[in-house]
């Protein structure tokens, strides 16, 4: 961007410097599209000042910009267009050294407040501070600076309404930068993502969730391809607690192979669940967990484990339950093991983890002796049916199931000529 000014600038410096000539005319012409305007007179240096501007302008072509710019520090004249002709010439020579961005300012602003410069001259300076003012993170200035040169020129561009929009942002204006922003994306001939990023962010940041959404809905449609953008729109859709509309997002974005990140596949399943379709949660998640994406720690394998729940495969979730307790040692995920697995009729595996349950020191004890009561029972095994429900009936929670259980073991096991 600089570069492109600072060429502007020494084009026109050599003209100005040498013999005017009608291209150089037809440049100025053009620096202004104001309605009624007309050109007036074209001023070039005085003879004193153009050779030691064109001496200056030799040193640069050699590269010498350090001595182009001491032959410029000791241009000293009256006259308001050499002076600020000159200012122009040695800001534009320091903006090309990164360090110099403030003392080069310092000088542009001097050539562009006298108002003596030509128009085009005036109107490439005016960008050219406003751009360095950017760059220098004085984004106060910036905006002003554009909007000189959009003042003086009567033009409108969507890079510099975009850059402004950037420079609010910069300030947190956020209500002030939507205006800015709807002009760029109106100007420009090709959609630019970082004009609708910055919109997007404008309302986000004004809790303007409802605005917000229809932004992403936008960038979604104009901008298909780009992955972040179909995440960011289901995110905002859980946001506003619009879950099928969420739900639908993630899912096309899922069959693109756009989710490539554990959060988003678990936001996918986090939907499925939340529009009771377990099953499907169940077997994303299971995926993702089987090829890595999603860590397989204690708490994925009880999420997982809770899918299938819900989806009532009990074998399955018995299994990732199991997976679990062995990592951290939890009763309860024993325990909820160990019921699935009466409930799936495997018995002796339930009554393993039933077991476990009660070693790691379950609190809800009675339930787990009502359980391998169960399991006892309809394998046969009265004795150790009738043992698990005399300890059942010591929980005041599960004393009188217990009691309405205990006579059915007895005549069960009498029947068997089985003595308890």
């Amino acid at each position: 961007m600089m570069n492109k000014y600072l060429t502007t600038f020494l084009v026109g410096a050599t003209f100005a410097a040498t013999t005017l000539t009608s291209s150089f005319a037809s440049a100025q012409s053009a620096a202004i599209v104001c309605p009624g305007y007309k050109r007036g007179p074209t001023n070039i240096p005085g003879e004193r000042t153009g050779k030691k501007v064109q001496k200056a302008f030799e040193a640069y072509n050699e590269d010498l910009v350090d001595e182009a710019l001491s032959i410029l520090y000791e241009i000293d004249t009256s006259q308001a267009f050499d002076r600020a002709f000159t200012d122009r010439f040695i800001g534009n020579l320091l903006a090309t050294k990164s360090e110099t961005g403030p003392k080069a300012l310092e000088y542009l602003e001097k050539s562009v407040d006298t108002k003596a410069l030509n128009d085009t001259e005036q109107s490439g300076t005016l960008r050219l501070i406003a751009d360095l003012n950017m760059q220098e993170k004085r984004y106060d200035q910036a905006v002003k600076r554009y909007q000189e040169w959009m003042d003086f020129t009567c033009k409108e561009d969507a890079d510099v309404y975009l850059r402004m929009g950037q420079a609010l942002y910069e300030t947190q204006k956020y209500a002030d930068m939507i205006a800015p922003l709807d002009k760029s994306i109106q100007l420009d001939d090709k959609p630019n993502k970082n004009a609708y990023a910055l919109k997007l962010t404008s309302y986000y940041s004004r809790k303007m969730y409802k605005e917000t959404v229809e932004v992403a809905e936008e960038m979604v449609k104009i901008f298909p391809d780009n992955k972040a953008n179909w995440t960011q729109l289901g995110f905002f859709y859980m946001l506003v607690e619009d879950y099928k509309k969420g739900l639908s997002t993630f899912e096309m974005a899922y069959d693109q192979g756009y989710l490539t990140k554990a959060a988003e596949i678990k936001a996918l399943t986090q939907l499925y669940a939340t529009n009771e379709i377990p099953y499907k949660a169940a077997v994303v998640f299971e995926k993702n967990v089987e090829s890595g994406l999603i860590k397989r720690d204690d708490k994925a394998l009880t999420n997982l484990a809770n899918s299938w729940h819900q989806a009532k495969n009990h074998l399955k979730a018995a299994k990732y339950y199991g997976e679990a307790a062995k990592m951290n040692s939890d009763p309860d995920l024993y325990r909820k093991q160990g019921t699935l697995l009466l409930t799936a009729e495997k018995y002796s595996d339930a009554l393993t983890a039933l077991q476990k349950a009660l070693d790691e020191g379950a609190d809800d004890r009675g339930r787990i002796h009502m359980a391998m009561m169960e399991a006892n029972f309809y394998t046969g095994k009265y004795r150790d049916a009738y043992k698990h429900v005399l300890e059942a009936k010591k929980d005041r929670s599960t004393s009188r199931s217990a009691r309405s259980w205990e006579p059915y073991i007895k005549e069960k096991a009498k029947n068997r000529g089985i003595t308890l």
